[in-house]
């Protein structure tokens, strides 16, 4: 028996989160069906309130319901410091820890060639022109450290030092709490490189 076609679309639709298959997407769809209606109807409501009222924010590129995000207008900030992450999930992470207390940039993504992402597609002009604003006097590249994170954050590194902008990038190593035996040699590696005295 074929699945009604309405039935299909949700499966398809769903399966654009990320991680996402087709068999988790199936249980999803029939689960909110099934078991959840209400939330399938909350879930609906809400993805439809979000995409008509969220946009990005004009300072950091983050969302933001008004045209400046609560944390580019709050005075508490410190305007000279201007942190650059990946995601707004990066943002959130780096916010939980209550150690940085400057301003941030949302790239929305990493430079990726084979994806077509370069330069212009992450908007990286608006970038520089919130980097030279004259009040920035630091960036932070806080950048995954994967191959895609690392590359963009060298090309970010090189395009700030050309227009002679105090670049730093964040520092890896072992976890806090985290045992030597424990950690693989990658990071152990990494550790001592960016080792600093004491």
């Amino acid at each position: 028996m074929a699945s009604p076609s309405s039935l299909e679309e949700l499966i398809e639709a769903l399966r654009c989160l990320p991680g996402v298959g087709p068999k988790s997407a199936q249980r999803m769809a029939y689960h909110l069906l099934q078991r959840d209606q209400k939330g399938a109807l909350r879930l609906s409501r809400s993805l439809d309130h979000a995409v008509q009222v969220l946009r990005h924010c004009a300072r950091c590129n983050a969302f933001s319901e008004e045209e400046v995000c609560e944390n580019c207008a709050s005075p508490r900030r410190d305007p000279a410091l201007l942190c650059i992450v990946e995601t707004p999930a990066d943002l959130n992470m780096m916010e939980q820890t209550h150690a940085f207390k400057g301003m941030y940039y949302v790239l929305m993504g990493h430079l990726s060639p084979l994806d077509g992402i370069g330069p212009k597609e992450l908007g990286l002009d608006r970038l520089l022109a919130r980097a030279g604003d004259g009040v920035v006097k630091e960036v932070i590249i806080a950048t995954n450290f994967t191959n895609e994170g690392e590359a963009t954050a060298h090309y970010l590194g090189e395009m700030l030092r050309a227009r002679n902008l105090k670049a730093s990038r964040i520092a890896r190593g072992l976890p806090v709490g985290g045992e030597l035996e424990h950690t693989d040699a990658g990071t152990i590696a990494q550790a001592l490189i960016e080792r600093r005295p004491l």
